[in-house]
Formats: C-alpha cells, sequence, structure tokens
C-alpha cells in the first residue's frame, strides 16, 4: 500500500471518516483488540440510519500476507454486547487486510469485496496509521474495480446512475443473493449523496477518462479495452455462484447463531418469515433445501 493521496483517495478518506455512534465504535473497538486486527469496518444499513437495532455489519481486517489461495474467506461470526438495557448483535467477517486489499484491487476471482465497498462504509478502528492508509487505498480500490466494469457494462452514454444500475445488476445476478429484484434502484436512491460524483474520479483513476455533459457521461473506453474489461468479469461472473455457496456452506457449518442470523436477514429482504426450529438450529445444511425452496415458491408467488 502505498498511501498515496489523489482525489479519489481524499474523497474515500473522508467518506470512511462517517460519524457513527459511539456504541458503534466501542463495539469496533472491542472486535479489533480481541481479534489483534488492523482495521475494523462498519457498513450495512445501520450505517446509513444511525439504528442499532437489528444485526450490525463490521468486516475485521487481520494482519499478514494473506490467506492461502485455497480459502473460502472471510470467516464470520455472530457477536452480542450489552449496552445499558439492550443487547446489541453483530455480523461480524474477518479476513486479511492484504487479502481485503487484492480482492479490491480485482486482483482475485471474487466479486463481493469490491462490490459491496464502493458502497458507503466507515473506518471505526484502526492499529495505526499505516492501517488507515492501507484500508482507505483498498476501498480507493474497490471503487476503481467497480468503476471500470459499470464502464464496460453500462451504455456507451449515460447518467451515472445508468452506469452505477448495470453495475449492480450484474453483480447481484452474478451472486447467490436473496434480495428483491430491482435490489440496485434501492442501492442508488439511499447512498444517492455517496454515488454523486464518485463515477467520474473512480474512472479517471483507473485509466478511463470520461466526457461530461450536463447528466451525462461519456467514457473514453475503447472496444478493445471493453473487450479485456469484459472478459476478466465473465470468468468472475461463472464463478459468482460457486463461490457465495462455498461460502453459506462454509457458514452453516462456523458461524454460531448461523440460523437465527439467516432467518432475519430473508425475511429483512423478501419480506417471508422463517420459522427457526430445532431442527433448523442443530442442522442449518439439512435444512437449507426445505428453506430455500420455500423461498422460491414464496417469491413465485409475489
Amino acid at each position: 500500500m502505498s498511501g498515496a493521496s489523489g482525489p479519489l483517495e481524499e474523497r474515500i478518506a473522508a467518506g470512511l471518516a462517517a460519524s457513527v455512534d459511539p456504541a458503534v465504535a466501542e463495539f469496533a473497538a472491542a472486535l479489533g483488540a480481541a481479534a489483534g486486527a488492523r482495521a475494523v469496518l462498519f457498513y450495512g444499513s445501520n450505517l446509513r440510519t444511525g439504528s442499532l437495532e437489528g444485526v450490525l455489519d463490521f468486516y475485521v481486517l487481520l494482519p499478514g500476507t494473506g490467506e492461502d489461495e485455497a480459502a473460502i474467506w472471510p470467516t464470520v461470526s455472530y457477536h452480542e454486547r450489552p449496552h445499558g438495557d439492550v443487547v446489541l448483535r453483530a455480523k461480524v467477517a474477518t479476513m486479511r487486510l492484504a487479502t481485503f486489499a487484492r480482492a479490491a484491487g480485482g486482483d482475485l476471482t471474487d466479486t463481493t469485496i469490491w462490490a459491496r465497498f464502493v458502497q458507503p462504509s466507515a473506518l471505526v478502528w484502526t492499529a495505526d496509521e499505516n492501517a488507515h492508509d492501507a484500508v482507505v487505498d483498498a476501498i480507493a480500490a474497490a471503487c476503481t474495480t467497480a468503476a471500470r466494469l459499470a464502464a464496460a457494462l453500462g451504455p456507451e452514454s449515460g447518467t451515472a446512475d445508468d452506469y452505477w444500475r448495470a453495475l449492480f445488476r450484474a453483480t447481484y445476478e452474478a451472486e447467490f443473493r436473496v434480495e428483491k429484484s430491482g435490489r440496485e434502484n434501492d442501492i442508488l436512491s439511499v447512498n444517492a449523496a455517496h454515488f454523486a460524483g464518485l463515477l467520474p474520479l473512480a474512472l479517471e483513476a483507473g485509466g478511463i477518462p470520461s466526457r461530461q455533459q450536463g447528466e451525462r457521461l461519456s467514457p473514453d473506453l475503447p472496444h478493445w479495452q471493453r473487450g479485456v474489461i469484459l472478459k476478466w468479469w465473465a470468468r468472475r461472473r461463472r464463478m459468482g455462484k460457486p463461490l457465495n455457496l462455498l461460502r453459506l456452506v462454509k457458514a452453516s457449518t462456523t458461524f454460531e447463531g448461523a440460523t437465527r442470523y439467516a432467518a432475519w436477514k430473508i425475511e429483512r429482504h423478501t419480506g417471508m418469515p422463517v420459522e427457526v426450529t430445532p431442527f433448523r438450529e442443530r442442522h442449518p445444511l439439512l435444512a437449507a433445501p426445505g428453506v430455500l425452496y420455500d423461498l422460491w415458491r414464496h417469491r413465485r408467488r409475489a
């Protein structure tokens, strides 16, 4: 990580400095210290709303040179922390900062890191200034990776939302997700301030200058370069669902409270309640096909 500062990095650093509830910062500090981490990121709907209800989302980034190439990351865990008369709940994804940075830059087959962290996040705890700079660089790389693909998937000319919409539609289709169709519109509408002006900066940082007339952008993307980017994406699109399924399988065996969390997640995003039975708690893998079938039927009816 260079720690170099350009217009994109400056914007990212300002966004990562978003204020959060002190209870969130305390939770993050406890997680970071317990894990011997380099940094902790906070993201998701609770960052946007400021609410402490539901499940808080954290990424804990560890020291080291990176996970083994064959490793299925991140490791996901569920944590609770007393806060006055209530209990804060958190889903915590843990991986090495070095792997996070490589994934953000598009060097790995993974799609989840750059697609997730081009969206808002807050850097709520760091071990030192070097860790802070490394995370800023990684998030800037995620924005660059996402913007390059957005330019390749989007129209020759259009609004920034046209490009972001094309990106999120493609990445959601490539992953094994439970969110309803049209999720890309929700992302853009609730995070309008975050995305405003981001695309030209990220394209420029990614070596794709763009012309702008009013609200319309025209990325300078030759056909050969578009082809290179789309070929890069084709492999990641093919591997998206298998990788996400492997992560779900891993989480089902390592994520304490996975059944309760999954039930909450499915109902939140689809409106379908999932009964948490003793069998499903003890055998989440065996129960998964039945839940997925119920979800398929629910979507068919909808």
